[in-house]
């Protein structure tokens, strides 16, 4: 089997003429019939009609992602292929046109290879897929799809959505990189919504490199490229207050990245986030759970018997949430955003748990997104850098957190620390 390059590699190959935008969809349509038996993380593929768009982007295509073909989680809207936002009642749903971000990416000249599976709505009812490392334990979720294809060589990047964890905690658990961006900073128009607070859409990729361009097209902003590979970035260790959730597994992957940065000469000190944050993690749940009793609304108040018992039971309790309770966790979470650049007095970014430990052994759930809500609270940037693993062999990624709307520094940062962990 061809190998499959990196997004970067790829584009370099299709300018310098040594590889067709057409080989490299074959290459990866080649992989799925390979894998996808076992990885299930395709939710809708036409490989006839992909190769027919990759040849006629060889004939005239151009554009800053020439040829790269993509996976679409399936919460995001495509005019040519059914999206079905992961719910049976949605089954066959064409919509009228493509959401922003897939518009962008067919603009700049990336192929839309398929649709890729999301849980329900992208809240926590998992979907098909397995881990591509070890079929008997979750990809994590919601983006589950699109971080094992990633993740397994079935496409070079792909498009995702984190409302709690779902960009950065499957990107742990499968082994590559996720980022989730500034809250905002990629439209989401024709995104279905969940809790329009939280909801962001993030990329997937093999390196922070390849991540960067992707969303450096998507959000009209060359300069979230990494073009300086000399940065050298002030890292804060955060074990956060959730610290106790850590496993012994996350506790060591943490302490070895650690260990391996401040070798290579990088400048590492503890930071103890303010007392007040305390409460962040709970107000994110209050945020989600609100907004999604109102943005699920029409599915609950007309098909509840075709929702599943998890998003029932969190839609019955955002619907009994008072207002009061959900404009004080609003305010919360306004206060610290405007501390959140004295907790990093300092410091470029912080270096953080992604996940709990290696992916839960079963498929009847994707996680617990307990190192993400916080962050996904305060919208600010987060990147999963992958390298490590824990003890049964599984990926094990450590999360770097910026500023908001910090991203080019946040991007730059952690590629500079995947530099450090990719070595062996």
């Amino acid at each position: 089997m061809t190998r499959i390059p990196t997004a970067l590699e790829a584009l370099r190959r299709i300018a310098d003429g040594s590889m067709t935008c057409e080989a490299l969809a074959r290459a990866c349509l080649e992989r799925i019939v390979e894998r996808e038996p076992a990885v299930q993380a395709w939710q809708h593929l036409e490989p006839d009609a992909a190769l027919d768009t990759a040849r006629r982007i060889d004939r005239a295509g151009t554009g800053p992602l020439k040829g790269l073909p993509i996976g679409v989680k399936d919460i995001i809207d495509t005019a040519d292929m059914p999206t079905s936002y992961g719910s049976p009642i949605y089954a066959g749903h064409r919509p009228a046109r493509d959401a922003a971000c897939v518009a962008l990416a067919r603009h700049a000249g990336a192929l839309i290879l398929g649709k890729t599976v999301t849980t329900e709505f992208a809240y926590f009812q998992p979907g098909k897929t397995h881990n591509p490392h070890e079929y008997g334990r979750t990809p994590g979720g919601s983006s589950s799809g699109s971080a094992a294809a990633v993740a397994d060589g079935m496409v070079l990047l792909a498009l995702g959505t984190q409302t709690a964890g779902s960009v950065i905690r499957p990107a742990s658990y499968c082994g590559c990189v996720g980022y989730k961006p500034t809250h905002g900073l990629i439209d989401r128009t024709g995104v279905r919504p969940f809790a329009d607070s939280l909801d962001t859409v993030g990329v997937f990729a093999r390196t922070v490199e390849d991540a960067a361009l992707f969303a450096s097209v998507l959000a009209g902003r060359p300069g979230l490229r990494i073009e300086n590979r000399s940065v050298r970035p002030r890292i804060g260790l955060s074990r956060t207050h959730e610290w106790d959730a850590a496993e012994p597994a996350t506790a060591a992957v943490l302490e070895e990245a650690v260990k391996r940065l401040r070798a290579s000469g990088l400048e590492i000190r503890e930071v103890v986030l303010p007392e007040c944050w305390r409460g962040l993690f709970e107000a994110q749940k209050t945020i989600m759970a609100y907004e999604g009793a109102r943005a699920c609304a029409p599915e609950m108040l007309t098909s509840p018997d075709r929702l599943s018992a998890k998003l029932r039971e969190i839609l019955q309790i955002g619907a009994a949430i008072a207002p009061d309770d959900y404009d004080g966790a609003k305010s919360l979470a306004a206060e610290a955003r405007a501390g959140m650049a004295d907790a990093l007095d300092g410091l470029d970014v912080l270096l953080t748990p992604s996940a709990p430990g290696e992916a839960p052994q079963g498929m009847e759930a994707t996680g617990d997104p307990v190192f993400n809500r916080v962050w996904t609270l305060l919208g600010g940037p987060c990147v999963n850098v992958p390298g490590l693993t824990g003890p049964s062999g599984m990926p094990i990624g450590v999360q770097v957190v910026g500023r908001i709307g910090d991203d080019q520094r946040t991007l730059a940062a952690a590629a500079a620390i995947a530099r450090v962990l990719s070595v062996r």
